[in-house]
């Protein structure tokens, strides 16, 4: 199982710096630009995933999430987040905390981390558990969530695959 988890982290290292690099030549052109060079610190995203049982070859949970940028002005969002690969067991409320940096220049705020990320993932649980992620997009697959994820919960689960986090920003 460890070297599982070892394995998973490395190709999820791997697959965050090919999908960073491979988004870098599409600036997106914006009159206001916060963040004018790539893989600029943006601030940290912050999600509490909702507890529940892993479908063997997936999952879907709800999870709600707080973006807070290096300004320290403050954005909510809601979504989910799925594994499509191994993941077996039961988990309580899970913690994850992101890096938020861009892969082009781009702009903060007003909702702008709202989109779908995909990327890659692995954890295991027993009584207290930990896990990596690294993804990459949003609307114009100009954010990663890199490089790896903290986080934390309880259960007992193990999960490897490829991860799809998609957000809104909360109402």
């Amino acid at each position: 199982m460890k070297e599982i988890i070892i394995a998973a982290a490395a190709i999820t290292v791997a697959l965050g710096s090919v999908a960073s690099a491979a988004s870098t030549h599409h600036p997106e052109k914006r009159s206001t630009q916060v963040a004018s060079q790539p893989k600029e610190r943006l601030g940290t995203l912050s999600c509490e995933v909702a507890g529940g049982v892993g479908m063997i070859i997936g999952s879907n949970k709800k999870v709600s999430c707080t973006f807070k940028q290096r300004s320290g002005k403050v954005e909510r969002y809601t979504g989910s987040i799925g594994k499509l690969g191994i993941d077996v067991g039961i988990t309580g409320k899970t913690y994850l905390s992101w890096v938020v940096v861009n892969t082009a220049p781009t702009r903060v705020g007003e909702g702008a981390l709202a989109g779908t990320y995909v990327g890659a993932s692995a954890g295991a649980s027993v009584g207290l558990g930990l896990g990596a992620n690294a993804l990459v997009g949003g609307n114009s697959k100009n954010f990663a969530l890199q490089p790896l994820s903290a986080e934390a919960g309880t259960g007992l689960n193990v999960a490897a695959g490829v991860s799809r986090l998609q957000l809104s920003p909360a109402s």
